[in-house]
């Protein structure tokens, strides 16, 4: 038990020291127009904030896109796969 106590402590301690944690950044101008083109061709026409988030310890960085708009006016969270752009999740945003 107290091999696992202090294996937990350890991971915690390097993940709250870890320099790649707060990593978030918006995308160069490279990189904006490639993510407008591939929300563009899954019917999106605006979108507000488009971030890569690189602070997920556990899980893969991903591009976030916040309220994505249709033309129909729906609006969505989208997370998009780095390198790929491939459309991670689609979330209604209500």
């Amino acid at each position: 038990m107290r091999i696992v106590a202090l294996a937990t402590l350890s991971v915690s301690a390097a993940l709250l020291a870890s320099p790649t944690l707060a990593k978030d950044r918006a995308p160069t101008q490279q990189e904006q127009a490639a993510i407008e083109k591939v929300l563009r061709a899954e019917g999106f026409v605006a979108w507000e904030e488009i971030e890569y988030d690189d602070d997920r310890p556990i899980r893969q960085p991903v591009w976030d896109i916040d309220d994505a708009r249709t033309a129909d006016g729906k609006m969505f969270d989208v997370r998009l796969e780095p390198g790929t752009l491939k459309v991670l999740r689609r979330t209604a945003d209500d």
